[in-house]
């Protein structure tokens, strides 16, 4: 059985539909799942990148996408009220579920659901307190040892070369995004092309320039 480390952000609209796609992707496959929340603006200022969601005219063909995405792999998603938003409390949230930090698959959706199902605004206290008493976490939301947890998984996931969210990591190899579960599961298939050379032979690649920031 292979073990998926599945790295989000609750505030990607592509984690959450990589999320809901995730078990029909892979159905007949035996595998298990970890789910490691972390700050996706981390994994931005590391890179020296932009969100999607600052640039004016990515940002309106990212919503129009996930929107147009969502209908057509037959998952719920609305825009929330405001977006980007401060996604902390909730990443916080789902590491104080569990123990070692590491939110069950219900946990993952409800939150996801906060966010992308219904248009209201994610960072509402009102809800934020609301969906805290339904998940009922096991430790403080502010505590050393949660902010901890979550760094911890973001310094995980930058070792191993993880830019971006979603991102699921299987055998050390990282598959980046929901365009790539189909990828992951030719993967898990154990398909003849990952037994060549193709996947590491791509860092043989020269630069052939580079833009000066």
């Amino acid at each position: 059985m292979k073990h998926i480390t599945f790295y989000l952000d609750f505030i990607s609209p592509y984690a959450w539909l990589a999320f809901e796609k995730l078990p029909e992707t892979l159905k007949g496959l035996s595998y298990s799942v970890s789910y490691k929340p972390l700050l996706f603006a981390g994994l931005l200022k590391h890179h020296g990148q932009l969100g999607p969601a600052e640039i004016a005219s990515k940002r309106d063909w990212t919503y129009r996408q996930v929107l147009w995405l969502a209908q057509q792999q037959g998952t719920a998603l609305q825009m929330p009220a405001s977006h980007p938003f401060n996604p902390l409390p909730l990443l916080r949230l789902a590491v104080a579920c569990d123990t070692r930090g590491l939110p069950n698959r219900f946990v993952c959706e409800t939150i996801f659901r906060h966010v992308w199902t219904g248009g209201a605004d994610a960072s509402d206290p009102q809800r934020l307190a609301a969906l805290a008493t339904q998940l009922s976490p096991q430790r403080a939301l502010d505590g050393d040892d949660v902010k901890a947890q979550l760094k911890a998984h973001s310094d995980e996931a930058l070792a191993q070369g993880v830019f971006g969210v979603p991102t699921l990591v299987v055998d050390g190899k990282a598959f980046w995004g929901l365009d790539a579960l189909p990828m992951l599961r030719d993967y898990l298939s154990g398909h003849d092309w990952f037994q060549g050379g193709a996947w590491d032979g791509v860092s043989q690649v020269t630069q052939g320039i580079s833009r000066q920031k």
